[in-house]
């Protein structure tokens, strides 16, 4: 496979892409000339992927962003087409943190005007005479990596740091002593100085106006590293000259380069947009990113995909066994229902259930789909899939596990009513081996494989050396058989795992001879 590095990355990433991948670093050929060519692309910031560029891919399977946003690539476009999109927003966490916490300080004693007026011969001690951040409220609106990261620093400089986070547990608060606001309006009232680290959505956009500012202390002080259109920068001037706010300093702005009235204001501290700029963060999102790209490509989990769930590494760690397990179950349950799924449900069963599982439910689609539409299908696109062809999808999580530690359970009720058709397993061992447990209803007990053969039939004497007879006569070796049964015993299940594919005559003959539902699975 081919990966195409459009702009600079760390050597380190370089080097990791081609240890595996044959790798041009190209940053000025046409872009739209050459993308048909790769697999995967490396980009930062300056390269846009848009639509047009996306449908001339018809190669590219991951979209890899050197850096924290995605602004620059159409995601919808590349989930659409099954393109992984990934990013490094770890890669920027201390930096960002860092620079928070030096704007802090900056704005806190007036450091970057002082140091101007001492450069133009001006000896000014008085005119920027300072507070102290000890004692002080320090209010954060987000508390993500970086907000919390800069809580930590905060609070080792004697700061109180209330802050809100409604996607935030509040045993993690507690871990880093800081105070859990109920609301955006009490963290407002509270702060003497206030730091913005919450993403970028119809919801936050602005979310610092006249009406939010009203709320605030009269002398406080604004701080953001975060997105420019955080804050709604007029209401902002208009604040400091009014003297409702004491100052701010920003990193982002609304549209940059910035060059409007917030610069011609003593009060505020500006820098271009620095908070991921340091010699660490860029070597740090360059491997970071090589690392994504090559998990994508590699049919490995993408930690930092931007268009399927991101999962807590903790998460990962025990999820990661039963995703190709989702898998294989979400295509043997759609083959067993007769192919065409009205409705789905993915179920974990046990500690599993107290995971994250999401990444279950995408990989128990990305089995039902495969094989069945016109078009790549993997984890990224899969939801999208079933949401265009009206399927349903729940996921249930079930404390209570019978028989085994953990379970995956996929429920497929065929387009159109019938009966659902139900199957799980469970891993076993360290390598992780894939068992089935259950299916059609029947107790079960096999190693998923390859290729598979399922029959029900009436429980009869004599069944199971016909079967294993039919299939020797016809080249087909048995690799593993289990047979279950109905607890009045008239129907029994049977499930072969075998070498190769069965072919069509013996399948016919085996329907000819009774077994009128067998079913051959190709699991891969």
């Amino acid at each position: 496979m081919r990966v195409l590095v459009r702009e600079p990355i760390a050597d380190a990433g370089i080097e990791l892409l081609r240890s595996k991948f044959d790798v041009d670093v190209d940053t000025e050929s046409p872009l739209e000339e050459i993308i048909a060519a790769y697999d995967g692309i490396v980009i930062r910031s300056a390269t846009k992927v848009g639509a047009d560029l996306i449908e001339r891919a018809e190669r590219l399977k991951v979209i890899g962003r050197a850096g924290v946003g995605v602004d620059n690539v159409d995601v919808e476009a590349a989930t659409r087409r099954g393109i992984v999109v990934a990013n490094a927003p770890e890669s920027t966490v201390v930096s960002a943190a860092e620079q928070t916490v030096g704007l802090i300080v900056a704005l806190a004693r007036n450091i970057p005007q002082a140091h101007a007026a001492l450069k133009q011969g001006r000896w000014e001690r008085s005119t920027w005479s300072g507070v102290e951040l000890d004692g002080k409220t320090l209010g954060v609106l987000g508390f993500g990596r970086i907000g919390q990261q800069v809580a930590r620093r905060a609070i080792g400089l004697g700061m109180r740091v209330v802050a809100y986070d409604p996607f935030v547990t509040d045993d993690r608060f507690r871990e880093l002593g800081v105070e859990h606001a109920p609301t955006v309006d009490d963290v407002l009232a509270a702060a003497d100085f206030l730091t913005l680290h919450s993403p970028l959505n119809d919801e936050t956009r602005g979310m610092i106006n006249r009406e939010s500012i009203a709320k605030m202390r009269d002398g406080a002080r604004l701080v953001n590293a975060a997105r420019g259109a955080l804050v709604d920068e007029d209401a902002l001037v208009e604040a400091i000259r009014s003297g409702k706010l004491a100052g701010a300093a920003l990193d982002v702005f609304s549209r940059e380069p910035y060059t409007g009235p917030l610069l011609e204001l003593e009060e505020v501290v500006v820098t271009p947009h620095l908070a991921a700029s340091t010699d660490e963060a860029q070597d740090r999102a360059g491997v970071i990113i090589a690392e994504q790209v090559a998990a994508a490509l590699e049919g490995g989990l993408v930690s930092n995909a931007v268009n399927i769930p991101v999962v807590d590494q903790a998460d990962l760690e025990v999820l990661g066994p039963f995703i190709p397990l989702a898998s294989k179950l979400g295509r043997l349950a759609v083959e067993l229902a007769g192919g065409r799924p009205g409705k789905i449900v993915v179920a974990a069963h046990g500690p599993l259930s107290d995971y994250d599982t999401r990444l279950l439910t995408m990989a128990a689609l990305n089995g039902v789909f495969q094989g069945r539409v016109d078009q790549a299908v993997n984890y990224v696109n899969a939801p999208l899939l079933a949401a265009e062809r009206g399927i349903a999808v729940s996921e249930e999580r079930l404390r209570a596990s019978r028989d085994y530690t953990n379970l995956v359970e996929v429920r497929v009720t065929p387009a159109g009513g019938g009966d659902e058709v139900e199957v799980s397993g469970t891993t076993i061992g360290p390598e992780p081996r894939l068992f089935l447990a259950s299916a059609y209803g029947f107790g079960i007990d096999i190693e998923l494989a390859s290729d598979m053969v399922f029959f029900r039939y009436d429980d009869v004497p004599g069944v199971i050396g016909r079967v294993g007879t039919m299939f020797g006569e016809n080249g087909a070796n048995i690799a593993n058989m289990a047979v279950s049964r109905t607890r009045d015993g008239s129907q029994a299940l049977m499930a072969l795992s075998v070498d190769e594919p069965p072919s069509d005559a013996l399948i016919e003959e085996l329907r000819n001879v009774g077994f009128g539902d067998a079913r051959f699975i190709e699991l891969g």
